[in-house]
């Protein structure tokens, strides 16, 4: 299989991502909670007592139950829209849509996917030089589609020197890569292999995400396991595997955003990894040289 991607696309993806950098966007999610002054109060128990005497039993209960039912979901629905854009729609049916997938999401992020021995590569590559553990806690994560970090963003200079780095990538081996915006985020700055031996978005390696700089990639399950160990990551919440299919393979996985010159050479070696699963060809990648 091959791609081919556009200069005018790659462009497009440049001048997006480069926008959103520029907002900086605050992710956060807000808790449901419901505040009544003593006015507030007053009136929701006159009301209650008034239908009691004049409202049908049934129909009161009903009212009672939905309206906090009601309003859970509102907030529910503004936490989805203030993780940003992401591969989902924000819209209601976007929202209503993943409702529906979270009834299968897995259960624990942080156990790694069984292996394929029928698949190739047969065998992860990060354990021939085991990653460090990563410092400091795990940063708080929310979300499907979008997934999102909802803390430890990671720098603005480590961004772009990964960025760059890719990039040099894609320009030292062009026969081999190409850059582009994501097709499965549909925002934000990707990797693509021309010839993929395990197809995932039309050939995506990974992607990186501007507003809170974290990574998605897909990678061997050896090597889910190491970065699952050793905190630099954790699954995304939709790669099941069950009588439902799931909207992305069992070994997508999320790479947190790295904070600085330490992290980044991590991540780098993250993405080799990730190259070497989707390509079975080792490639070596370096952070970008200080500007």
């Amino acid at each position: 299989m091959s791609l081919t991607v556009s200069t005018e696309s790659q462009k497009s993806s440049t001048t997006e991502d480069s926008n959103q950098i520029a907002v900086n966007m605050v992710i956060r999610q807000d808790p449901f909670n419901i505040t009544l002054d003593a006015s507030a109060l007053l009136a929701v128990s006159i009301l209650l007592v008034v239908g009691m005497h004049f409202v049908d039993h049934r129909l009161l209960e009903f009212m009672i139950v939905s309206v906090p039912i009601v309003l859970l979901i509102h907030n529910d629905y503004l936490n989805f829209l203030k993780l940003g854009p992401g591969g989902t729609p924000p819209t209601p049916s976007g929202y209503a849509r993943l409702t529906w997938y979270r009834l299968f999401t897995l259960r624990d992020p942080f156990s790694p996917p069984p292996r394929d021995p029928t698949r190739l590569p047969t065998a992860g590559i990060l354990r021939e030089r085991p990653l460090p553990y990563r410092p400091g806690p795990r940063p708080n994560v929310a979300g499907l589609a979008p997934q999102r970090q909802l803390n430890q963003h990671g720098s603005l200079h480590a961004y772009n020197r990964l960025r760059s780095a890719i990039e040099m990538l894609s320009a030292r081996l062009p026969q081999k890569f190409v850059t582009a915006t994501s097709c499965l985020e549909k925002h934000g700055f990707a990797l693509f292999s021309r010839h993929p031996v395990n197809v995932c978005g039309n050939g995506e390696v990974c992607h990186i995400h501007t507003s809170d700089r974290s990574m998605h990639m897909n990678l061997h399950p050896d090597d889910i396991k190491e970065i699952l160990e050793k905190g630099w990551g954790e699954r995304h919440p939709m790669a099941w595997k069950g009588w439902v299919r799931a909207p992305v393979p069992t070994t997508f996985t999320m790479i947190y955003a790295p904070r600085d010159e330490s992290d980044l050479r991590i991540v780098c070696r993250i993405i080799e990894a990730a190259i070497w699963y989707t390509t079975a060809e080792q490639v070596e990648i370096q952070p970008a040289s200080e500007p």
